[in-house]
């Protein structure tokens, strides 16, 4: 019992010794005798010049403790700022005794006007690079020696009891970030940062503010305890994001095992804002340029996010675009190795030509180039010279891809349609869309496509079915244009080749059929074509805006290599049946098309059905997609017609008569005479 008593008195006796050591030391020793030998050997492994302009202080015990103040690390020569780094002011203490039981007890830790300057030269070479030294790299064998740390307890990983700290603060600090190579700045200043009630037992609350380029943003909220971090536990968390006067960010939920395999469940909640707000806030130009200038003025987002370093999904979503509504589910996995994505939304309705680049004639209105085109022939030719990045479909081919699209109403390129469908599902660089539904304008459309990218040249193929589409208001949304009414049905299969447009075009190749009854076609009056040249081609004018009735237009096609050839296209009318036959080139962008009336039958339409004859005349249809010529077939009409007369010089009068009662003169004995009346009547001379 006498050993144990002598060896307590001796413990008690060193614990006093080093507890009179540490307070007798700071007040024999001279810290700021130091100063020289610290500021020399910063200087040396830096690089910079250092210094400390105030007082060093140093305290042992009860609390061990550090402060100083006006520290300044100079920026290496050809910099443009003098200090890299300042602290006007720092003082730290923790105290002793309670690290003996594995306690950490903070009693204060406070910066004050701490200035950091982050800057590149024109060179791109940064103020920070001369005093980083090339880290140490651990053998691969000793590595494997030592094998990975799975399992370990955190317990092990952190051996703390207990956390606790009176006063944590960050006051005026700013932060300064000069990019000498493209002449940018940006600044973060007033910042200020508190933690309270720092405790591994109860949440910790958060306050952070600062100014990004004079614009002020807030952090404010509480995570914790912190405690449950050491058992693998779920920290909640609580935090609120407020930026810019404009843009809040809520998220909460909990953080889970931190600091084994971490994994966080959240719900996120971004209030409606304008995108164009916090731009223009932050004095830069919107980085999208929309159609409707006014796209984009409010975002919203609501969701619950859960996710390891593995995996995330999102469920419950709603996204807020304007005027739109969309609901969605989200997962993705295996980001690196084989990326699985699966995702299912549904629009209410949706605008999409707000949010395309405005159109070539907009901005042409507006003195801009057209997009896509080419101030002279020479910049077109260089632009097509320009070679054009290969797409690596690698990522593709170890995608698998499961989506879900359904609309309530959807306006793109003008077309509206409604009620639609879309299903994508890809594995292994094979992807198929199917079904395609969508309901549009009185009708339906219904199609299924697929794209190969499993070798570097993709193959696509389209295969499309249209019923009970009615097309002139179609044509009128889609091309701004009105020249067919009626209602259209079509089937259509097709494949092509490649990633680019010339490409596919070059490869496309298929067949269809398209059924347009009950309509007109508007601008062309086939049955004064075949009466009267002058009147249907506007050499006359006309009181009305021609048209031609038609019960039935069919026109079957076949496509190869980007050439669409029709044959056998066959207009029907209770007046005249009309044939079509021809090509179209979708490569040049060209028409070759010949239109031959077969039977003229009245001149009124469909409601007259007196017979008349007259001079069938062909319609030659020429020139590009964008300006379409059309024209007679003068030649066919000579040759056939010249020869009709020679036979029956009688048919004559017929030709050249008018409405009842307003006949003309005309020769009907001498052939010469006969033939010089179909000129006069073809020109109009």
């Amino acid at each position: 019992m006498k050993a144990v008593k002598w060896i307590l008195i001796s413990l008690v006796a060193l614990i006093l010794i080093v507890i009179g050591a540490l307070l007798v030391i700071p007040l024999f020793v001279d810290v700021e005798k130091y100063k020289p030998y610290i500021e020399q050997q910063v200087s040396q492994a830096t690089g910079c010049p250092f210094s400390i302009g105030g007082d060093l202080k140093v305290s042992l015990f009860p609390s061990a403790g550090v402060a100083f103040s006006d520290l300044r690390l100079g920026n290496p020569p050809g910099f443009t700022e003098k200090d890299l780094l300042v602290v006007e002011s720092f003082e730290a203490k923790v105290r002793l005794m309670p690290l003996l039981s594995r306690e950490v007890q903070v009693e204060r830790f406070v910066t004050e006007g701490l200035k950091v300057v982050l800057e590149k030269d024109k060179e791109g070479k940064g103020n920070w690079e001369s005093m980083v030294k090339p880290a140490s790299t651990t053998p691969q064998k000793e590595v494997e020696a030592k094998g990975p740390e799975v399992g370990k307890a955190p317990l092990e990983k952190l051996p703390v009891k207990n956390y606790v700290a009176g006063e944590i603060k960050i006051k005026n600090a700013d932060l300064l970030w000069i990019d000498g190579v493209v002449g940018d700045r940006k600044e973060v200043s007033d910042l200020a940062l508190e933690l309270r009630d720092v405790s591994f037992e109860t949440p910790v609350h958060l306050l952070f503010s600062a100014y990004f380029e004079g614009n002020p943003v807030r952090i404010e909220g509480t995570i914790g305890p912190l405690g449950t971090l050491l058992e693998g536990g779920t920290v909640p968390v609580d935090v609120s994001i407020d930026a810019f006067k404009e843009l809040v960010v809520k998220a909460k939920g909990t953080l889970s095992d931190v600091l084994g395999k971490p994994a966080f469940d959240l719900v996120v909640d971004v209030p409606p804002f304008s995108p164009r707000k916090v731009v223009s806030v932050l004095g830069r130009e919107f980085p999208v340029v929309t159609a409707d200038p006014e796209a984009l003025a409010k975002v919203g987002l609501k969701t619950a996010v859960k996710g390891d370093p593995t995996s995330v999904s999102l469920t419950d979503g709603t996204i807020e675009l304007d005027r739109s509504k969309i609901a969605f589910s989200a997962r993705a996995k295996d980001f690196v190795d084989r990326p699985d994505v699966a995702l299912k939304m549904s629009i209410d309705s949706i605008d999409l030509d707000r949010y395309l680049p405005p159109t070539a004639s907009k901005e042409k209105a507006e003195g801009g180039p057209a997009v896509g085109s080419s101030s002279s022939p020479a910049v077109e030719k260089k632009g097509k010279e320009k070679k054009k990045d290969k797409i690596d479909y690698g990522p593709f081919r170890k995608a698998t891809v499961d989506m879900e699209i359904g609309a309530g109403e959807i306006k793109v390129m003008g077309v509206r349609i409604q009620d639609v469908l879309i299903k994508i599902n890809g594995r292994d660089g094979l992807f198929t869309v199917e079904p395609m539904e969508i309901k549009a304008y009185g009708g339906g459309i219904d199609g299924k496509a697929s794209l190969n990218v499993q070798s570097d040249r993709p193959k696509a193929a389209v295969s499309m079915g249209v019923v009970d589409v009615k097309v002139r208001p179609l044509i009128n949304d889609l091309l701004e244009k009105d020249f067919l009414e009626g209602t259209i049905g079509a089937n259509m299969a097709v494949t092509m080749e490649g990633d680019d447009p010339d490409t596919i075009k070059k490869t496309l190749n298929g067949e269809g059929v398209l059924n347009v009854t009950d309509g007109a076609v508007i601008g062309i009056d086939l049955t004064g074509m075949v009466r009267n040249v002058k009147a249907a081609f506007g050499v006359e004018a006309q009181a009305e805006r021609p048209k031609t009735d038609f019960s039935e237009l069919r026109v079957p096609f076949t496509v190869r290599s980007g050439v669409v050839t029709i044959s056998g296209a066959e207009l029907a009318s209770p007046l005249l049946r009309v044939t079509a036959a021809g090509s179209a080139d979708l490569v040049t962008e060209t028409l070759d098309m010949r239109i031959e009336p077969k039977v003229v039958a009245t001149l009124k339409g469909q409601q007259d059905t007196k017979e008349r004859s007259g001079i069938m005349i062909p319609v030659l249809v020429t020139g590009s997609f964008s300006s379409p010529r059309f024209a007679p077939d003068l030649k066919g009409v000579v040759e056939t017609q010249i020869k009709d007369v020679l036979k029956t010089p009688d048919r004559i009068k017929d030709m050249f008569e008018g409405e009842e009662g307003e006949e003309e003169e005309s020769p009907q004995s001498e052939p010469g005479e006969a033939i010089k009346g179909i000129i006069k009547g073809i020109f109009g001379r």
